[in-house]
This record gives structure tokens, C-alpha cells and sequence, in this order.
């Protein structure tokens, strides 16, 4: 099936196009209707259907003979760790761990939180609940006590379960001062905590109220798994960069494994035995849609990766990866691709690897540039292929295929709708629908496909607030951008980040666009700050490739006149300032929004999602010499 027929079908029959995408999982007990629209927008999919996603993720492959086939490949360069699961491995202590949660009064429908570094174990925790049909809520490893304990709040977990450390590079984080300091904060106390004991840090435990994992793995007994409906929920994931009450998405059993076993095979090209990678964290979506359950779902091998793109030990990590385990597809994000391109910008350590298993890199999470994608084309000589998606989405809104159709790459652009999605483009003051090539509010029309959020976690009137009302029959993406003649999908970036200069309205992705092409500039930001005359104006914060000797006054006044010949005069575009690195998310995502309090003089909060917020004070410091940052 070709592209344009699967999208219409799907939009137009998407009874019979996901019941035949269903059938490629395992069901206790079939489907009552496909898709139910009788609580709309509350849709639900494969009501009536009895399934369980670690029975689909583990125990099916070792049950049609493929147990000795490699599950899990961890590679830890920061702890010098590489090791391999089987998926009879896999099972066995799945089952365990599942046995032991049991043990400690888990059920079907409770709570359990998973506060874990990028370690097997991880994966193996999440697995475990799905197997019990408890609704697991995974936390970023190191998340500051604060922010854990509003999810403590929020998730009334029964059991919390993490490890004694993380390690960043070459740092040691001991997790459990942090989860003790996050539950004295919260009101809801766990029953117990389960921790798992690593050789760089030994947790103090409390006698009674925390258990060494591997002592309870030890002398657990298997446990099967339980059927569970198609619509109970898989799992609650926290949006990054929520602050007070966190937005719990809320994700079902049924439609999650049948959509997301199709983008295995349709979108990324793999199948049983090829080795996937997603360089991602389980604490994000990625981590749980890429890391965990799609690879496993299709009976693929899936890498757990404790390391970043450069410093462990080299911008050489990701090619050594891909070269030593035959990957066949990278999924990570741009701003992995852009640090890797910052320290090695003529692509040195790649020529130390060979490649020749390796098919396809696939970005998501920020935007893609076009300068970006050109470099990693040219280096790679691979496709790179763009797509956007979301943490209330769980895969892909739009993107390119491996798998049903290859369509020719637009710099800048996500290319086009998956099936399932009708995306639309809204004027974000009259909700009417836009032409090509005028930028609006991106937004899909009512029902979003399988795998979709179904609501938020105990609070559907924020769900309907934030997402469903502000366009009713569409749900909202929150980003701007537009789309052209040919169907492509160009996002734009939040619709937040659109400015308004003097009464016109200009994205801050177009002129991002234009700095990212100078030689010299690694990675870039626009932020719009507030202007007396004209109520705001762009300005640039640009991070040099590795090596670069050129004057930073000399590169600022190139940028600003790039901008003027690009954009055009009415962009305004007169400052722009050199920085050694941007603030991101621990995903990748630029804080373009606290970059812009900082310029404005405002009161912010540093950001629970942050990678590093000792880069805050450099970004205020460096603002204030070209006027801005001032109280």
C-alpha cells in the first residue's frame, strides 16, 4: 500500500485501516469497535478488547522460538559496560521483577513510579508493571526533589523504584538523598521504595521501607502476566517544563501496541532481528515509544545507551555505537546531531567507523535546520529524515517513510501527515482553516489516531481546556508553522515563539533558519524581546563551531546583516550576541521561553527540566552586554 492510499484510508475507513494494523498483535479477546466516538473528544480505540503489552513486547517472540535472539543491548561508555539480554533473558527477569512488585502489594490499576538512569533495568521496571497492569509514571533520573515530589502528588504511586546513582559524563548523582528529600516534601507517601544498588554509589537503606532489588529479585517468583482491556491505561508520562500541578498524559494498552508496531515496520523499516537505536532517555516519550515498547513490540533489538553524543569519551560515541552493534536506524534529537557537528565539524571520527549496516537517521524533538540536515546528509550520505511529534502523541504527527513510501526531503520541512492525522492549519484568531504557505496554528482534526493520549491523568477538564476547546472538532498542537501545495509540513516552532514586530507577525524559525548557514555558527536561538516602539524584537544568541578563530564582532555583524537580506528590514533584526551554549531540556529542547524572561528583566524560575542551569547566569551575563537582562 502507497502512501496517499494508506492516509485516506485511514482518515476516510480508519475502522478497517487500524483493525488490519491489529491484527499484527496479540489479543486475549478481540475488539467490540474499533474506534468508539460516543464521549467525544474522549475517544477510545478496540473497545472491548483484552490484551497485555509485555505478553505482545516479551513473552510472544520466546514463544514462537526466538527466545535466544538479543532483547537489549546495553552500552554504558561512562561506566565501560556493555552487555546483552536475550528476550528469554528479558522474560525471566521481567517476571521476576514483576513477581517482587507483587510481593510488595502492587495490583492491576495501581501507581508505580520508576525514577531510574538509562540502565536495563529501567526498561525491565516498565515492563514489569505493564505485566501486572499497574500504571507505571517514569521520572527523569536526577530530577530535582521539588519536581519529584509534585509528581509523587500528582501519580499516588503504591511503590517508587530507583537506583543509588546516574552518572553524567564523568559526574556521580546519588538518587536517593533526592527521592528522600522528594517524598518528606510530598503529601502522598509511598508504601515502600525498591533500590537498585550500583557499584558507584551505595544507597543507605531504611530498614523496612526500602529493599535492595537484587536481594528481592533473588528470591521473587515469576509472575505471568495479567489480561487487561485495551483501553486501561499503560502508563502516565509528565510533560517536560510543567511547572506547579504537572500534566499528566495518559496513555491506553490497546491502541499504543497496534500503532506503534505500525511505525516499526511502515515509518522506520524494521523488523524482527534488526537493531534499532533510539538515543533518547527512557524518561521521555521517545525513551518509552522507541526505547522500549516499539522495538520490542516488533521483536527487534533495542540499545540502552548511558552516554551523550560527545564527551564519552569523543563526538566519535554515536558512529562507534552504530558501527560495533549494526544498527540499521538512529532515531535521536537535531541538537545531538548539532553537538556532534559543534566538536567535530568536518567529520573526523567517523571516518574511524564502519557504517555500511546502517540505513537511515531519523531526528525529532526541536526543530530541524536546514543547515543541520545538509551537514549530516553530506556526512553520513544516508537519508535524514525529519519528523515531529509530541509527548501527548506518542509517534509521529508527520514525517517521511522507510517503510511505505520515501518521499524527496524539503530542508525545513517535516514532510507530510502520517496516516491518521489530518492536519490542518487554523488563523489562531478565527479558527478558520488556512491556504498553502500561510502561516497559522497547527492543529488536527478530531479523532487523533491510536497511541494518542486519551486524557490527562485525573483532570479531563484540563485536558478539554488545554487541548480540545480553544478549537472545537481539532486538537491543538500548541505549534505554529504552515504547510505548502505539495501537502509538506513545515513546523515552525511554539506558537509562542512567533513575535510580533510592529503589528507583523514573524517566526523566529525563519530567522534561526538564516543564522545556522554562517560557517561559523554550531547552533543558534531567536527570542523575541519586549520593545517600547515596536512591542518586540528578534534577537540571536549564536554558539561557535569548535576551533573558530573569527572575531565574535565580526560574526555578529555578518549574522544581523544575513537577517536583513534574508527576512527583510521589517524583521527588525539589529542584535545578536555570541554564547558558549544554549539552555536545554535534558530531551534537547532550547528554553526559548526563560532565555526570553532573562532578556525582558523578568522573575523566572529555573526550569525542573534543565541540563545544566549554571548556563542561565552566562545567558543573562551575555545579554546584558548588548543591552538587555536588566532588572
Amino acid at each position: 500500500m502507497k502512501y496517499q492510499e494508506a492516509f485516506r484510508e485511514s482518515l476516510e475507513n480508519p475502522g478497517a485501516f487500524w483493525s488490519r494494523a491489529a491484527e499484527q498483535i496479540s489479543w486475549g479477546r478481540k475488539w467490540d469497535s474499533v474506534l468508539d466516538s460516543s464521549n467525544a473528544p474522549f475517544y477510545r480505540w478496540f473497545s472491548g478488547g483484552v490484551l497485555n503489552t509485555c505478553y505482545n513486547a516479551v513473552d510472544r517472540h520466546v514463544e514462537a522460538g526466538r527466545g535466544d535472539q538479543t532483547a537489549i543491548i546495553y552500552d554504558s561508555p561512562v561506566t565501560g559496560t556493555v552487555k546483552k539480554f536475550t528476550y528469554s533473558e528479558l522474560l525471566e527477569r521481567v517476571s521476576k521483577i514483576a513477581g517482587f512488585l507483587k510481593s510488595l502489594g502492587v495490583q492491576r490499576g495501581d501507581t508505580v513510579i520508576i525514577y531510574m538512569p538509562m540502565v536495563p533495568d529501567a526498561v525491565m521496571a516498565m515492563l514489569a508493571c505493564a505485566r501486572l497492569g499497574a500504571i507505571h509514571s517514569v521520572v527523569f533520573g536526577g530530577f530535582a526533589p521539588r519536581e519529584l515530589a509534585v509528581r509523587i502528588e500528582d501519580a499516588k504511586p503504591r511503590v517508587i523504584m530507583t537506583a543509588s546513582c546516574g552518572i553524567e559524563v564523568q559526574k556521580v548523582i546519588p538518587y536517593k538523598p533526592l527521592l528522600d528529600e522528594a517524598i518528606k516534601i510530598s503529601a502522598h507517601k509511598p508504601e515502600k521504595c525498591v533500590i537498585l544498588q550500583r557499584p558507584q554509589v551505595a544507597a543507605e537503606l531504611k530498614d523496612g521501607y526500602d529493599f535492595d532489588w537484587a536481594e528481592l529479585e533473588a528470591k521473587a517468583q515469576p509472575e505471568t502476566y495479567v489480561m487487561l482491556a485495551a483501553t486501561d491505561p499503560l502508563y502516565i508520562l509528565y510533560t517536560s517544563g510543567t511547572t506547579g500541578k504537572p500534566k499528566g498524559v495518559l496513555r491506553d494498552n490497546g491502541g499504543h501496541a497496534v500503532a506503534l508496531y505500525w511505525t516499526m515496520k511502515h515509518i522506520y523499516n524494521i523488523g524482527p532481528g534488526d537493531v534499532y537505536w533510539a538515543a533518547s532517555d527512557v524518561g521521555w516519550v521517545v525513551g518509552h515509544s522507541y526505547i522500549v515498547y516499539a522495538p520490542l513490540l516488533i521483536g527487534a533489538t533495542t540499545i540502552v545507551f548511558e552516554g551523550k553524543p560527545v564527551g564519552t569519551p569523543d563526538p566519535g560515541a554515536f558512529w562507534r555505537v552504530i558501527s560495533e552493534h549494526k544498527v540499521k536506524a538512529l532515531f535521536t534529537a537535531p541538537t545531538a546531531i548539532r553537538a556532534i557537528k559543534r566538536e567535530d565539524p568536518t567529520g573526523q571520527y567517523l571516518k574511524k567507523y564502519d557504517l555500511s549496516c546502517f540505513e537511515c537517521l531519523f531526528l525529532a524533538g526541536e526543530r530541524l535546520d536546514p543547515d543541520t540536515y545538509f551537514w549530516a546528509t553530506e556526512l553520513l550520505q544516508k537519508p535524514v529524515i525529519d519528523h515531529w511529534w509530541q509527548t501527548e502523541t506518542a509517534w509521529a504527527i508527520a514525517g517521511n517513510f522507510k517503510g511505505l513510501e520515501f518521499f524527496q526531503t524539503k530542508p525545513g520541512s517535516a514532510t507530510k501527515p502520517m496516516p491518521g492525522y489530518d492536519v490542518k492549519i487554523l488563523d489562531s484568531g478565527t479558527g478558520q482553516e488556512l491556504g498553502p504557505k500561510e502561516n497559522g496554528v497547527i492543529a488536527v482534526k478530531l479523532p487523533l489516531p491510536p497511541a494518542n493520549f486519551v486524557t490527562l491523568w485525573q483532570d479531563d477538564q484540563r485536558f478539554l481546556e488545554s487541548y480540545m476547546n480553544p478549537y472545537p472538532g481539532y486538537y491543538l498542537t500548541g505549534d505554529g508553522g504552515y504547510m505548502d501545495e505539495e501537502g509538506y509540513v513545515f513546523v515552525m516552532g511554539r506558537v509562542d515563539d512567533v513575535i510580533n514586530v510592529a503589528g507583523h507577525r514573524l517566526s523566529t524559525g525563519g530567522m534561526e533558519e538564516v543564522l545556522a548557514t554562517h560557517p561559523s555558527v554550531a547552533e543558534c536561538a531567536v527570542i523575541g524581546v519586549a520593545d517600547d516602539l515596536k512591542g518586540q524584537v528578534p534577537v540571536g544568541l549564536c554558539v561557535l563551531k569548535a576551533g573558530v578563530t573569527q572575531p565574535h564582532e565580526e560574526i555578529v555583524n555578518q549574522v544581523v546583516k544575513m537577517v536583513r537580506d534574508e527576512v527583510g528590514p521589517i524583521a527588525s533584526f539589529k542584535k545578536a550576541v555570541v554564547v558558549s551554549r544554549l539552555p536545554k531540556t535534558r530531551s534537547g529542547k532550547v528554553l526559548r521561553g526563560t532565555m526570553r524572561k532573562i532578556a525582558d528583566g523578568e522573575a523566572y524560575t529555573t526550569p525542573s527540566t534543565i541540563d545544566d542551569p549554571t548556563v542561565l547566569p552566562e545567558i543573562e551575563a551575555a545579554l546584558t552586554t548588548i543591552g538587555y537582562a536588566k532588572k
